[in-house]
């Protein structure tokens, strides 16, 4: 039984603070902390268990710092800004505390995936044998976890990798994102990367697409090329991997939207001026648009997020896709928050119980691929992101 601080109050740090009251044999106590200490009683309030919650500028190391040493927690759960991931980590090598997150860090000022600020890690947390967890989401996290167990049982050899996201909800608003607006437009408007041949190959933002049919009565969506943090840990650790790619689905409606707001200027993220004070176009953008936690109970359908894999089993070429369905109208009913949200939470509180409970241990800095897979994937079917395996006879080409 364990403490466990969690800070950032969106809607992932409103569905970890839930999943993790519902596993009190594992999480005896929990804080919620977030810039603004109002959220977090709002998402305690929605929770039986009794959940602390406290205030906190996470930018701010010796706060954060000051915190820890208040709560004394065994791990600290980071569901705040990406941009925060370095300063949360010194707070914890500073106060002795293991470490969780699930996007990797971006500079505030670069929309830009890379891993190496936290990589740059691995020896001090090694040093102060603590452990730190990177990218304990969906994707980043299940579709690295899924890359990995398909290695371990599937595969002898992985050669093509194509992770797939498809959110095939609708929450009928004319323009709106399902998490935090200012990450998700920065992320589609960043140019596609892909690896092949030990190599990255770019292209313009979207300009790749193909169909691809989704499982279970989703049905063929448009899938467009992206590039994501996943991508550049996975082909470190499974260097056979020939190409490796990541695809996501986006309506024409959200297209259209952000073409305009693009070609106005409002997805900058520079600096303007606007009477006399400097002002982040798309900063002001997320400021106008519905905050994503508005959105649970208007959103309806399923997401379907997977990985599709070729390679070789016992000498003889093998196809494998291994998914997960979440529905979003069943997500709101148990946690209070979408799909989007739900399939970033879980993850992060079942990486948690990885580390709390002894699944997964280590000194120093990991990805998800690099620890045994099978507790983990146990876990997903036990905690409400079930999976399946098929062995499609067609597939992307």
């Amino acid at each position: 039984m364990s403490r466990v601080l969690i800070i950032g109050a969106g809607g992932v740090g409103q569905v970890v603070a839930h999943k993790c009251a519902q596993v009190p044999e594992v999480f005896s106590e929990i804080w919620l902390a977030s810039r603004t200490e109002e959220k977090c009683r709002r998402i305690a309030a929605q929770i039986s268990r009794p959940i602390h919650t406290a205030q906190v500028d996470a930018d701010d190391v010796s706060q954060t710092v000051a915190l820890i040493r208040r709560v004394q927690p065994a791990l600290v759960i980071n569901v705040a800004l990406p941009y925060q991931d370095l300063a949360i980590m010194d707070a914890c090598l500073e106060t002795g505390v293991h470490y969780l997150d699930t996007a990797n860090y971006e500079p505030p000022d670069e929309a830009k995936f890379e891993y190496k600020w936290q990589w740059a890690y691995q020896e001090r947390f090694r040093e102060k044998g603590l452990m730190a967890l990177l990218g304990s989401g969906f994707d980043p996290g299940v579709t690295n976890v899924f890359t990995a167990w398909l290695k371990k049982h599937e595969f002898d050899t992985i050669e093509e990798l194509d992770i797939i996201d498809a959110n095939a909800g609708n929450h009928g608003q004319p323009f709106a994102t399902n998490f935090n607006p200012e990450i998700n437009i920065r992320e589609v408007t960043a140019r596609g990367r892909y690896w092949e041949n030990g190599a990255w190959q770019e292209t313009d933002p979207l300009t790749v697409k193909q169909s691809f049919d989704f499982p279970e009565g989703i049905g063929p969506m448009n899938i467009y090329l992206m590039y994501h943090e996943e991508l550049e840990s996975i082909v470190r650790h499974f260097p056979e991997i020939k190409r490796a790619r990541f695809w996501m689905t986006f309506s024409e409606n959200y297209l259209n939207h952000l073409k305009v707001l693009q070609n106005v200027g409002m997805t900058r993220i520079d600096p303007v001026m606007y009477n006399g004070q400097e002002v982040i176009p798309l900063q002001f953008l997320k400021a106008v648009l519905p905050d994503p936690s508005s959105l649970g109970p208007l959103t309806k359908g399923r997401t379907c997020i997977g990985c599709l894999a070729r390679g070789t089993k016992d000498g003889k070429p093998k196809i494998a896709y291994v998914y997960n369905i979440c529905d979003h109208e069943a997500c709101f009913r148990e946690v209070q928050s979408q799909a989007i949200s739900y399939t970033t939470g879980v993850p992060a509180m079942i990486g948690a119980k990885m580390m709390l409970t002894g699944k997964w241990t280590g000194e120093g800095v990991f990805n998800m691929e690099q620890l045994d897979p099978d507790p983990f994937m146990d876990a997903l079917n036990q905690h409400g992101l079930p999976w399946v395996l098929v062995t499609p006879e067609h597939g992307m080409t």
